[in-house]
């Protein structure tokens, strides 16, 4: 794992305290509404932006040569389906296995591949999950409701302005002869970070 970031991290600071500032002018204004904008933000971290990554895992669940691409040089498969640009110009996927989960964090600032998670869930960028992260990713994962084998190896990837990650997790069982489309509804955001499971076949049932 590499720990070096670049990142002008005043410059990060400041751009947020500028965009606070802007949207409390906005807001004093009436320009905008804070729950409609809380919404938005929420529908992009948690819905339209994961799509697609969960396109790409659901792929590579299905297409074993798209697979062996993605796990070479996951930045030119990811490309392949159109995500392209900042926050995603050098990606690595790393997968889950029987025997492997992987977790992904960024110790240092909020290092994320937008280009197919979209936003960074507020808890990503907090200091207790970077710090813990590392320290404790059994505890963490178990805060998540994720328990494992105490025999699953679990490696932490620490982002870096150059280098980004996303977990492949495992099939679930009972998803032969699924669609792509199918599939993706199986992965979440969370799960392409790796502090959770892809979801259970019946899970889709239940919510259906």
């Amino acid at each position: 794992m590499s720990h070096d970031h670049d990142h002008d991290h005043s410059e990060l600071s400041d751009i947020e305290l500028r965009v606070r500032a802007l949207e409390t002018l906005l807001t004093e204004k009436g320009y905008v509404d804070p729950p409609a904008l809380d919404e938005l933000i929420e529908t992009y971290e948690t819905k339209i932006g994961p799509k697609n990554g969960a396109r790409v895992v659901a792929k590579a669940w299905s297409d074993p040569e798209y697979h062996a691409r993605l796990m070479n040089d996951a930045t030119s498969a990811i490309a392949e389906l159109g995500f392209t640009g900042r926050q995603g110009e050098h990606m690595v996927a790393v997968e889950n296995t029987p025997d492997t989960h992987n977790m992904v964090v960024c110790t240092l600032c909020s290092c994320y591949p937008w280009t197919v998670l979209g936003l960074p869930p507020v808890w990503y960028k907090s200091a207790p999950y970077r710090s813990r992260a590392v320290r404790d990713p059994r505890g963490v994962l178990a805060e998540f409701g994720v328990t494992l084998p105490d025999e699953t190896d679990i490696r932490v990837w620490d982002s870096t302005a150059e280098v980004r990650y996303l977990v492949i997790p495992r099939r679930p069982e009972g998803t032969a002869g699924w669609s792509e489309d199918r599939l993706a509804d199986l992965v979440t955001r969370n799960s392409m970070i790796g502090t959770a499971l892809a979801l259970d076949p019946s899970d889709l049932e239940d919510a259906a």
